[in-house]
């Protein structure tokens, strides 16, 4: 009997409205860990091999947009409509602080060294706030041109990653002098953008497609169109052999990072 694939994802149960958001850890002695975003409200700590649920981060009023997690994995951050970002701590859940906003956050990430948190969202401003002073005034970079959905640290914290949910493209900032720099070219709004663990890479989403960019000299290296609307993606910081892909449909994806192929049963 002939055998053929059936695109039946790997999952990542729990979630009841789309994942907007999805976030591998860095590899830790206890592993790694993958942290998603819904409308749900509600972000969760998962493991980053199996998909299997750890917990829950419970205390956002309106969707999470965005969520990641520190280079250690012991502390986890959200943005929410709810108008703040939240600092949570990953071991056991409690919500460490929440930084007030006057409108909805897109986007967030700590900085490489975790003592900074970014955050950009519908007042089209990007705000580091410094983790070891959280109730103090935030420093401001930059003015974006459209409201920010997307943000990331890269060369050791001298340079910010933003997109815009009315443009195409990945602009990247001076972090000192708050001033673009270069800009990665997209057809559509990218609504997620990250830097791989070991530095090479810059994995975009953009609806339809999947885009991996050279993090140093900024050429496109791949690039594969999805089977559903995409509104985030991330690569695995293990072997970087696959990456991860969630949306409208509520299922997390997994696909070959070498080849594109959605990894898939085999089914008689």
């Amino acid at each position: 009997m002939d055998k053929r694939k059936v695109a039946v994802p790997l999952v990542c149960h729990g979630h009841s409205r789309p994942v907007v958001d999805l976030f591998y850890s860095p590899i830790t002695p206890d592993g790694f860990f993958l942290v998603s975003a819904s409308k749900d409200s509600s972000p969760m700590l998962r493991n980053g091999e199996t998909g299997d649920w750890i917990g829950t981060f419970e205390g956002h009023k309106g969707a999470v947009w965005s969520c990641c997690l520190d280079a250690n994995a012991l502390f986890s951050a959200s943005g929410s409509a709810d108008f703040t970002a939240k600092l949570w701590d990953a071991l056991t859940g409690d919500e460490k602080h929440s930084f007030e906003h006057k409108h909805i956050v897109r986007a967030c990430a700590f900085s490489e060294d975790t003592h900074l948190l970014l955050t950009g969202g519908f007042e089209k401003i990007l705000r580091i706030f410094d983790l070891n002073r959280p109730d103090a005034p935030p420093r401001e970079v930059g003015n974006s041109s459209g409201s920010i959905r997307t943000v990331a640290w890269l060369h050791s914290d001298q340079t910010i990653l933003s997109s815009c949910t009315d443009s195409g493209g990945v602009r990247l900032w001076d972090a000192r002098s708050g001033k673009i720099v270069q800009t990665l070219e997209t057809k559509s709004p990218v609504t997620s953008a990250e830097v791989s663990r070991d530095g090479r890479y810059i994995t975009t989403a953009d609806g339809s497609s999947v885009k991996f960019w050279d993090a140093n000299h900024f050429g496109l290296v791949k690039g594969y169109n999805m089977p559903c609307n995409t509104e985030s993606a991330s690569l695995e910081p293990k072997l970087g052999n696959i990456f991860i892909a969630g949306g409208e449909d509520m299922w997390v994806h997994v696909f070959d990072f070498h080849t594109g192929e959605q990894i898939a049963i085999t089914s008689s």
